[in-house]
């Protein structure tokens, strides 16, 4: 197995290819589905949580997961996931990013302890970076990546509301 189906494999671990973002400075309303027809492809479910209890500084700002899900597992997942995390920054001071399922936990928002189960993330005004395997999820370079991804959510918690 290729370190990019074991990617794959990774995301499709419930069934569908399932991709998990979550987007800090979204407010609270979720997106509409529609949002998320991107790169010409459909999510065949598309499942939006507003997270809860989160702490002052997360909850001043809002943060939404979503569960992008396709029942075609052969999609071009590299594409798609840089269009979501554009997506879901635009137009809002906001960091976004793509995890496996069960990364998340408020204590560990893109620390290096949960960066290779990162595979994306976007900061408003930036480009998508993300991974296109599991050896660079690894690799130092990925953990440094997500650290400037750190650096810039910790600048959006603590920055004052417009």
């Amino acid at each position: 197995m290729t370190a990019v189906d074991s990617l794959r494999e990774a995301l499709c671990w419930r069934g569908p290819l399932s991709v998990n973002v979550f987007v800090l400075g979204a407010g609270g309303t979720p997106l509409p589905k529609e949002a998320f027809h991107l790169a010409g492809l459909v999510p065949d479910a598309v499942s939006a949580f507003p997270l809860m209890e989160p702490p002052p500084a997360v909850a001043r700002l809002g943060l939404v997961s979503y569960d992008l899900d396709f029942e075609d597992d052969s999609l071009d997942l590299h594409t798609y996931t840089r269009a979501v995390l554009r997506r879901v920054c635009e137009g809002a001071r906001a960091v976004a990013w793509t995890a496996f399922e069960g990364s998340f936990h408020y204590d560990e928002l893109l620390t290096e302890q949960v960066a290779h189960q990162v595979y994306g993330y976007c900061v408003s005004g930036g480009e998508p970076v993300t991974a296109g395997d599991t050896t660079a999820l690894r690799g130092a370079r990925w953990r440094s990546r997500v650290a400037e991804a750190r650096v810039a959510l910790e600048t959006l918690l603590s920055a004052p509301l417009d």
